[in-house]
């Protein structure tokens, strides 16, 4: 790799707006609307403290008409009618789960398509949310992975699949009703298609309002970006965005992890364990979520477990565990529910939270590594992705 290598591939990305037309607002950042506003006739000294207004409008009470801003002179109303619009993704279709699990597929610009999925719980509710259109990590445990990279999602199809859940959900606020603190959707995940920091940019713009205090308003530790192990955008993650971080880790050696997730032949273990050591100083000590799915008789034994833990030592740490989501075409089996539990129990014992994740949404697709858009469903046969993926079945 070159000097000159980009590393976030944001090349792919579409651009904010086209030549012509109207400019959308959702998805530009508070500098960003400022320079729009006033390209199009706001006067300069009136910018900022319309942005403040626009911003509440669309971010805090979910608004898309201009002319229900009744802070807003009439004719200004009128005048951002002409030259904006406040639109997000469209829903094509959204599937409910026995569990409460809903899945949704969305249209972004171009006709492609993208999945996004809320997880009801007690007391909280994620939304998981794709950061780009396919994937290309290629990772032979997950269905994404075998979907191509198309492109990038911009931080307007970004933010706008939180926005499109809270409309399902009906949970914008009333403007001039008491405040209610209870959320039906009160945490992030960024684990839906696509590796959150090939498009660094536009996920940390898209977070950045997410969690700016006069809109959606959601606490940085309420947001968790996952990667698979982009070692140089690690420590720009702390600085730029301060949310809580993810990695889907999955194996102890790097002959096993190379076959799981092949950008371990670029950024090894050695290398991303070093990256996340700096990590947890730069947020405050708050812990590293080591992701691993449980693949039968790949990487479930007491060694790897043993291994796990010599590996994450001196880092602050918790390890989910994943029951493998098997899917159609799939060249791994689930570990057994034993042999999950006993590997939690050395992690547990060696001092590090070992939760055992519980699927959700798996009768609509909708559990961790399950997502591939419909558009682009061209499924590999088992004995393909197998080879694809180095491994005799």
């Amino acid at each position: 790799m070159t000097a000159t290598t980009p590393i976030t591939q944001d090349v792919m990305t579409l651009p904010r707006k086209l030549p012509e037309g109207p400019v959308n607002l959702v998805g530009l950042t508070r500098d960003q609307m400022r320079e729009v506003l006033i390209a199009h006739g706001t006067p300069e000294k009136q910018a900022k403290m319309r942005v403040g207004q626009i911003w509440q409008w669309i971010y805090q009470w979910g608004v898309r008409d201009f002319a229900l801003m009744t802070n807003l002179a009439k004719a200004y109303r009128a005048q951002l009618a002409e030259h904006f619009v406040i639109e997000i993704p469209e829903v094509v279709s959204k599937q409910v789960s026995t569990d409460g699990t809903r899945k949704y597929l969305v249209r972004i610009a171009g006709g492609h398509e993208v999945e996004v999925v809320y997880i009801p719980e007690e007391n909280r509710g994620t939304l998981c949310v794709s950061s780009q259109v396919g994937c290309t990590l290629t990772c032979s445990f997950c269905h994404t992975g075998t979907q191509k990279l198309v492109r990038n999602l911009t931080a307007s199809e970004i933010v706008g699949q939180i926005m499109m859940a809270r409309d399902d959900l009906d949970e914008w606020p009333v403007p001039g009703a008491p405040k209610d603190e209870t959320r039906l959707l009160s945490n992030i995940v960024l684990m839906g298609m696509g590796e959150p920091l090939y498009n660094f940019e536009n996920v940390r713009d898209a977070m950045k309002i997410a969690m700016d205090p006069e809109g959606i308003s959601l606490s940085r530790r309420r947001i968790t970006l996952s990667t698979s192990g982009v070692v140089p955008e690690i420590a720009r993650t702390a600085e730029e965005i301060g949310c809580l971080l993810a990695i889907s880790f999955h194996a102890t050696t790097d002959e096993v992890r190379d076959k799981l997730v092949p950008i371990n032949k670029r950024w090894n273990l050695e290398t991303l364990l070093e990256a996340l050591r700096a990590y947890p100083r730069l947020t405050n000590s708050e812990r590293i979520t080591f992701e691993y799915v449980m693949l039968n008789g790949v990487n479930d034994s007491d060694e790897d477990a043993r291994r796990l833990i010599k590996l994450i030592e001196g880092i602050p740490a918790k390890v989910n565990l994943i029951p493998f989501n098997e899917w159609p075409g799939a060249p791994y089996k689930r570990s057994s529910n034993n042999r999950i539990r006993a590997f939690a129990d050395i992690i547990y014992k060696a001092g590090y939270a070992s939760p055992i994740r519980t699927p959700r949404g798996e009768d609509i697709l909708a559990a961790c590594g399950q997502l591939k858009s419909a558009t682009e469903r061209a499924r590999k046969s088992r004995k393909q992705i197998a080879a694809d993926a180095g491994i005799s079945e």
